[in-house]
């Protein structure tokens, strides 16, 4: 299952290191990590997407927990979390009407249009994984050049809770 994970870290040089080590000596694959220093410049959040069955989960999120840089580990739900995710995609353009078309697209989809050229346009959206999906499954017949992800930012919904 697809999980969202939220870890406060001390904000210090080799704790994204020691979190990405701990997926890999357990052979679990990061779909995606996002990592930003937090209200408090002294704390980082860490916004890492998995896929894992319950055990493997729990595991993780153990593990997680054990790491002496650590504050807080916890599993968000997606029905009570806000979660997005940014992404550019440069799109080819062969013929005059694609930038029609596409920016067209871009506007259904709520995106930013950047640097419109003869051979090519970029498109900015900021929305769930399955949204930005669904855009990029609809132009990829025109040609996706590049394309970049961010990865996962998300916060549990309502006031924070003390730990």
């Amino acid at each position: 299952m697809w999980s969202i994970i939220s870890v406060l870290v001390e904000n210090k040089p080799g704790v994204l290191f020691k979190i990405t080590n701990l997926f890999r000596s357990r052979n679990y694959n990061i779909d995606s990590i996002s990592v930003g220093i937090t209200e408090n410049p002294e704390i980082s959040r860490m916004t890492i997407t998995t896929e894992a069955d319950e055990k493997q989960l729990n595991q993780i999120i153990k593990q997680l927990d054990k790491l002496i840089d650590t504050i807080e580990v916890k599993l968000l739900d997606e029905k009570k979390s806000i979660y997005r995710e940014l992404v550019m995609m440069k799109i080819k353009v062969s013929k005059p009407t694609d930038i029609k078309e596409i920016t067209d697209l871009a506007n259904a989809f709520k995106c930013d249009v950047h640097d419109v050229r003869k051979s090519s346009i970029i498109l900015e959206i900021t929305a769930t994984p399955d949204r930005i999906n669904a855009l990029e499954d609809l132009v990829r017949g025109y040609g996706i050049l590049e394309m970049a992800r961010t990865g996962i930012c998300a916060l549990a919904r309502g006031e924070r809770s003390e730990s």
